[in-house]
């Protein structure tokens, strides 16, 4: 279907279930005028009669486990309603072009580029090639395509808008020559393949599963390469909640270090008893260790270890508590996270620029509004800056949202649902 047909379809409803499903009934207008805008620069910078389809990759949260992912721990996480969208057709020329609305083009031959380029780590065009690197890899065909991309899930925002991009590529290759074929569980481990090899970026496996899975997820990584994948079927909209996103505004550059070494030091740990990551550890050896591990590696480096251990626990609480509708239970050990976060892990601001600290202000502020009602709120993502997750009623969502954009700037305050898709083809 060329690109004038493709809009009819979107205008008289043919993608509307779709859409109910990825975006909410309420938000169809908003999802057409969206879909219509991309479909028409697809159009613009590519050409209008090629055929052409639409995918969909959701943003993630990470509703427990705060940096456990890395080493081998457990998390529990969900795809939200703010996504990725592609307009996407094939091409048999080897080559792979992607336009993202803001960005330049990046133009990727897949039968030249296919081993990590130092030169290019920390590109979207060495995401692209890795995962075409990926895919063969592991068995899978790769060919060339054209894209435009537009996305709502903000960069910097924890949200995982590098894990839905990989995602994506992973999952236009899959539907364009693997017959969708490729699940979305291996374009996941693909996927952090590609950022670790070719990107460059030391990172775990939570965000680009919990993008491409759909709905809310509890994931075992202790064998990473089959990690151990469990739905949890909870409705926050039915239970009477919103999951808010508050972005402060923070200045995420040269934050590689501080990212880095939070999984540096809890490998460093589990390495003085002989194991590369601290789920082969056990916790009472740590804590008999710790005189020689603060001569060794530091107190931060201890503390960090523990949260891991302990938020290990808490993963497990919190999943248990969905699955059984104890949402008290839930959100007891969402603040306790919070707190571990702030007081152990230390991953709330960074020690570069202790004035700016955007996200110990947006949780002080929530605590303020929040305590004392069945409310959370807690660091969301990588953390030292950008985003706060918090679990509010409803009811109170419009006079929480108004506060947080008095302080953080208009819109500061994405009130979210979660959704049941995670990579799709929607056309």
């Amino acid at each position: 279907m060329n690109c004038a047909s493709l809009i009819e379809n979107v205008k008289c409803g043919a993608l509307d279930a779709k859409m109910t499903e990825l975006y909410g009934k309420e938000n169809i207008s908003a999802a057409h005028e969206r879909y219509i805008k991309a479909i028409e620069k697809f159009a613009e910078i590519y050409g209008g009669d090629r055929d052409v389809s639409i995918f969909t990759v959701a943003g993630r949260s990470e509703l427990s486990g705060n940096h456990t992912d890395h080493n081998c721990g457990c998390v529990v996480a969900a795809s939200i309603s703010l996504d990725i969208i592609a307009i996407a057709s094939p091409t048999d020329d080897g080559v792979i072009k992607v336009l993202s609305e803001g960005f330049d083009e990046d133009f990727v031959c897949i039968n030249e580029y296919t081993s990590p380029i130092e030169a290019k780590f920390g590109t979207s065009e060495s995401i692209i090639a890795g995962m075409c690197a990926g895919f063969r890899m592991n068995g899978h065909k790769v060919g060339g395509f054209v894209a435009y991309t537009t996305s709502n899930v903000l960069k910097g925002s924890g949200m995982s808008s590098s894990a839905a991009f990989e995602d994506m590529i992973g999952t236009i290759e899959s539907h364009f020559y693997n017959d969708g074929g490729v699940d979305n569980v291996e374009i996941a481990k693909l996927a952090q393949y590609a950022e670790n090899k070719f990107f460059g970026k030391p990172c775990g496996l939570m965000d680009q599963v919990a993008c491409a899975v759909g709905g809310i997820v509890a994931i075992d990584f202790k064998d990473t390469k089959n990690p151990i994948i469990t739905p949890v079927p909870f409705d926050f909209t039915s239970a009477g909640y919103n999951l808010c996103i508050i972005s402060t505004g923070g200045n995420h550059a040269d934050l590689t270090d501080d990212y880095a070494s939070i999984p540096y030091e809890m490998k460093s740990v589990a390495a003085h008893f002989g194991k590369s990551v601290l789920r082969e550890v056990d916790e009472n050896d740590v804590i008999a260790a710790i005189p020689a591990l603060r001569e060794k590696l530091g107190d931060r480096a201890i503390m960090r270890a523990l949260h891991f251990f302990n938020e290990n626990k808490r993963v497990a609480a919190q999943k248990d508590a969905l699955l059984n509708g104890d949402i008290e239970e839930f959100f007891d050990n969402v603040c306790a996270s919070g707190r571990s976060s702030f007081c152990y892990l230390q991953n709330v601001y960074t020690t570069k620029n202790v004035s700016e600290q955007g996200l110990s202000l947006a949780l002080c502020l929530a605590e303020k509004i929040l305590e004392n009602r069945c409310e959370a709120w807690r660091v969301h993502g990588g953390g030292f800056a950008g985003t706060i997750q918090a679990f509010v009623k409803n009811k109170n969502v419009a006079a929480f949202k108004t506060a947080m954009d008095n302080i953080f700037g208009n819109g500061a305050c994405m009130v979210l649902n979660i959704r049941s898709v995670g990579a799709a083809k929607v056309f």
